[in-house]
């Protein structure tokens, strides 16, 4: 496999060049300069919305979307991601993983309206995503092109590369924690995708509906227990974050382009603000303005990153349970350690590895409950080995969920053309490799896994950002015209989106279908004439 290995690190390092390091975090800060500082001044108006979505046979509530949204999200990169940035970059990677999420709310807000302005209604489902609004949006070839590009980068990506990452991590937590075999979790996990995945939209929306939002909070609430306890600590642990973030921390100085980039890289695998995920379950929404769904989607940007990531990150740096490199390597094959705590995995044969894995968050756990007394066991024999376990089971367990539906997503768009029938032998072998890479990814390396996941979501960011700037007005109008109408009419519950095809060609659910439902049902006297009295 060493060829393999030798191949992706030198995709790796094209796809994850400092461009689209740097260029995330640009794109995040141009968008909350035009949007306002949306992310302070609309943060009431996106929580309320979580729970005012409506419903329909053709689409998903937005609370339902925002579950599956953040079962896409929410996964091994929230802890095991948290502890590889604290390796490469130190405690100060973690206040560079918040600048993401602050500013990348922007960016999920321009893409996942993006994504609810040019859906469509396909086979009696809302499809939406990148690849529409990148053809139905840029409207000519190059879009068309692009959006067939990303589609096929999208199936691969989340069909093949990303599912490995989640079930590596599955398998390593089971069988640290119970000692299961590596190959029994991945029959498990094959199982249960099969009996979820082949449901659909609406059985992979209402498993992570039910899961999701009851893990994160199991999950934070453990922090919160470990803040209490180490509370003496938390003023300094926050300095040490502050200072080490800019330089100012002596044992951490030198490593600040290193603490940036792994930072915002982790940032982004773990919010995905940017990657290109979010839109579709975005567009799966039912919403009467595509901005709630966009606001929406900011704020599961936040419950990622600020809620979920950060109480990886205090369990850890309370505890003292980790170490960080200077990037470079002793003679006997060891990483040199600007700090050392202590944390390692021993190997059969003896050797440690003291990098960035779920051992951090093990040990922390460990640790915060023993006090004094706790001694470092390599084996992870305590409480902290099976809280990390079940989390890690659930949180990728729906990650996983959430790319069957995203690459179930493009390959809609890809057979949209075809006859049903050819579209759905698509979408179900599309299932059945996902599940083939998620049994392949329990047997394989993390370092492997890690990789071929960063190569999947650095190929669509790069897609996803080129198409985000050639389409960001009608978002940025979007959210104007919800604004205009939420002073208007004193609340947000009755704001209606009806865009001139002047202003979004091609926005034809919006032009066409949702006016007509709405005449329909009669929910309006008449769509023109709540367009007349509107202007």
């Amino acid at each position: 496999m060493d060829f393999l290995d030798n191949l992706v690190a030198f995709l790796l390092d094209l796809v994850w060049s400092k461009p689209l390091v740097y260029g995330l975090l640009l794109t995040g800060i141009l968008f909350t300069l035009m949007l306002k500082v949306f992310q302070l001044r609309h943060f009431k108006e996106m929580i309320r919305l979580m729970f005012r979505g409506e419903n329909s046979p053709k689409g998903i509530t937005s609370f339902q979307a925002l579950s599956l949204s953040l079962a896409g999200r929410v996964g091994t990169g929230n802890i095991v991601g948290v502890s590889t940035a604290i390796f490469i970059g130190g405690p100060g990677a973690v206040f560079w993983m918040w600048a993401t999420a602050f500013l990348g709310a922007s960016t999920a807000f321009i893409e996942s309206t993006l994504g609810q302005i040019y859906k469509r209604e396909e086979r009696g489902e809302y499809r939406g995503g990148p690849a529409y609004y990148m053809e139905y949006g840029i409207n000519n070839k190059f879009g068309k092109i692009l959006g067939i590009t990303f589609a096929i980068v999208t199936v691969i990506a989340t069909g093949l590369l990303l599912p490995g990452v989640q079930s590596n991590a599955i398998a390593s937590g089971l069988h640290n924690a119970w000692g299961i075999p590596h190959w029994i979790v991945g029959a498990v996990l094959a199982i249960l995708l099969a009996l979820i995945v082949f449901g659909g939209l609406k059985s992979i929306a209402n498993v992570a509906t039910a899961i999701v939002p009851f893990m994160a909070i199991i999950y934070i609430l453990m922090a919160i227990v470990i803040i209490v306890i180490n509370i003496a600590d938390v003023p300094a642990m926050f300095a040490l974050i502050f200072k080490s973030a800019f330089n100012l921390e002596a044992t951490f100085g030198g490593i600040l382009g290193a603490m940036i980039e792994i930072g915002v890289k982790r940032g982004l695998y773990s919010n995905e603000a940017g990657q290109g995920t979010g839109p579709h379950a975005a567009a799966a929404a039912e919403v009467s303005h595509p901005a709630k769904q966009g606001l929406v989607q900011s704020f599961s940007v936040y419950i990622d990153t600020l809620f979920v990531c950060t109480a990886t990150a205090l369990i850890i740096l309370l505890s003292g349970t980790y170490n960080t490199t200077d990037g470079q390597t002793l003679a006997d094959g060891r990483p040199s350690l600007l700090f050392d705590g202590e944390v390692y995995v021993q190997s059969a044969d003896g050797s440690r590895d003291y990098s960035g894995t779920a051992m951090y968050v093990q040990a922390g756990v460990d640790k915060a409950f023993e006090g004094a007394s706790y001694v470092f066991d390599p084996t992870f024999a305590g409480l902290g080995s099976k809280f990390v376990a079940v989390a890690l089971f659930f949180f990728a367990f729906t990650t996983i969920l959430a790319y069957s539906y995203m690459g179930e997503t493009n390959i809609s768009y890809l057979t949209r053309n075809l006859s049903d029938n050819s579209t759905k032998v698509a979408i179900n072998f599309v299932r059945a490799l996902l599940i083939f890479a998620t049994v392949f990814g329990t047997i394989r390396t993390a370092a492997l896994a890690w990789d071929f996941g960063d190569l999947g979501v650095g190929m669509m960011a790069w897609l996803n950002l080129v198409a985000i700037w050639f389409l960001f007005k009608p978002a940025v109008r979007a959210l104007k015209d919800y604004e205009s109408q939420m002073k208007e009419k004193g609340s947000g519950n009755y704001a209606l989106y009806s865009p001139s095809k002047e202003e979004v060609p091609n926005a034809v659910f919006w032009q066409h279908d949702y006016p007509e439902r709405l005449n329909k049902t009669g929910e309006i006297e008449t769509f023109n004439e709540w367009k007349t009295n509107k202007n």
